[in-house]
């Protein structure tokens, strides 16, 4: 088929493997960074805040989803519920979020790699990595939903391994050392990189167009990537800090913030020649691939669909005609992730991707509840439960979530506004 249209070959088992595998890598990095804003308290507060959010964002996206199944995702969603405009600025943070992302996990592939062969550079390892998952994403979605599916299953074995290991070591005088060093408002400072936990579960529904059943697939791809992910954030906190406290993962032995907690970790218990510990740095990098494939291929449905639709150019919404995906998108947006990753910022990089998951979160579950009342007719295969607190609760913690952020970034928030105002602008013009 040449018809521009995607092809549909998705699962719930593959469903599953994305869902995972967009977010898994949050699990081997940069929450740690958050330790050192609020400490074991403070980001465990963190991060129960945004257990509830995800649960209640998740069901309330997935009703979404199963009514609207369109690449565009939040895009399509908002566009539906409140006109262009608003449907401009949700897409435009939903690909904000998906091309900020990737870099972020980039650097820290080339750190574990680092860590493993130490003649390789990191940025190099990153920008070959972006080459080589661009090509697998460009070759087709089932053989790439099937590349995640394998890649997620050792992520997931790796780290129930790992605490497997750890657990044992556990101290809860080590986990309760200084838990709470900078108050509460330490603890909303970690906001951002508890939201990294979960961070892209979101892009399952942006490969609606390519699932076979979306209307009943797409919620048994969500609430068991859902489940498995709290599960595993639960075990990954407390094993990883209660070996020897939170500061023994976030600092490297120069002092310096690190990418790579649970070689920190592990690295108390094992030599670094042990097999456990080369174990981990191995197919620790398979979480950490799952994640920046499954959100390079998501961000590339995000962009087609803008570019399909006429908000971007229009040879980003073009489809392959041998391979049926959105190549020009997934070029694209590699050659930006490549541009990004070479800042080297990676705390920065994951802040900004944040930015744009909450606006996104928040003008999606307004979308929720402006469809419920404008459209009470629409086919609706799933309907959130407790409707209609739970979007309610999750737009209210999405709200304080984004506030914190800005009152914590200043800066980077006054960079993502711009880039949203000025992009804005420009779609009002060619509009015109």
């Amino acid at each position: 088929m040449t018809d521009g249209r995607l092809k549909r070959s998705l699962t719930p088992t593959l469903l599953w493997g994305l869902g995972v595998g967009y977010v898994i890598s949050g699990m081997y990095f940069g929450w740690n960074l958050g330790l050192e804003k609020g400490g074991t308290l403070g980001m465990a507060l963190a991060t129960f805040l945004v257990m509830v959010l995800y649960t209640c964002f998740s069901f309330s996206y997935a009703e979404l989803a199963c009514a609207i199944p369109k690449a565009g995702g939040a895009y399509d969603y908002a566009e539906r519920a409140f006109k262009k405009d608003i449907g401009f600025i949700t897409g435009l943070a939903q690909i904000i979020e998906f091309v900020f992302a990737p870099p972020a996990i980039a650097i820290a592939i080339g750190a574990y790699f680092n860590l493993a062969f130490p003649q390789v550079p990191i940025l190099p390892a990153a920008m070959t990595v972006y080459v080589i998952f661009a090509g697998l994403n460009l070759y087709g979605v089932k053989a790439a939903a099937n590349f995640e599916l394998i890649v997620t299953i050792l992520a997931v074995g790796e780290l129930l391994l790992f605490s497997t290991l750890t657990l044992p070591h556990f101290s809860f005088s080590n986990f309760t050392q200084n838990p709470f060093p900078n108050g509460w408002s330490g603890a909303f400072a970690a906001l951002p990189f508890a939201i990294w936990f979960f961070l892209g579960i979101e892009g399952v529904a942006n490969v609606a167009e390519e699932t076979i059943h979306p209307q009943k697939d797409i919620l048994r791809g969500f609430g068991w990537a859902l489940i498995t992910l709290v599960i595993l954030c639960i075990l990954v906190f407390v094993a990883a800090i209660g070996i020897g406290g939170w500061e023994t993962i976030v600092y490297d032995a120069n002092g310096n913030s690190s990418d790579s907690p649970l070689p920190l970790a592990l690295g108390r218990i094992f030599s670094a020649d042990h097999l456990f510990y080369k174990l981990l740095i191995g197919i620790g990098l398979f979480g950490l691939i799952a994640s920046f494939h499954g959100l390079l291929l998501a961000s590339g449905r995000a962009t087609f669909e803008f570019g399909k639709i006429g908000n971007a150019p229009k040879f980003l919404g073009r489809v392959h005609p041998r391979f049926q995906t959105p190549a020009n998108a997934l070029i694209f947006n590699s050659i930006l992730g490549i541009l990004i990753l070479c800042t080297g910022k990676t705390a920065e990089i994951i802040i900004i991707s944040v930015f744009g998951a909450l606006t996104l979160y928040i003008f999606s579950m307004l979308a929720v509840l402006q469809l419920r009342k404008k459209s009470p007719d629409m086919n609706r295969p799933f309907r959130v439960p407790l409707y209609p607190y739970t979007p309610i609760v999750a737009l209210v913690l999405a709200f304080i979530c984004l506030i914190a952020l800005c009152y914590n970034n200043r800066l980077l928030a006054i960079i993502y506004f711009s880039i949203l105002l000025f992009f804005f602008l420009i779609f009002k013009l060619f509009k015109k």
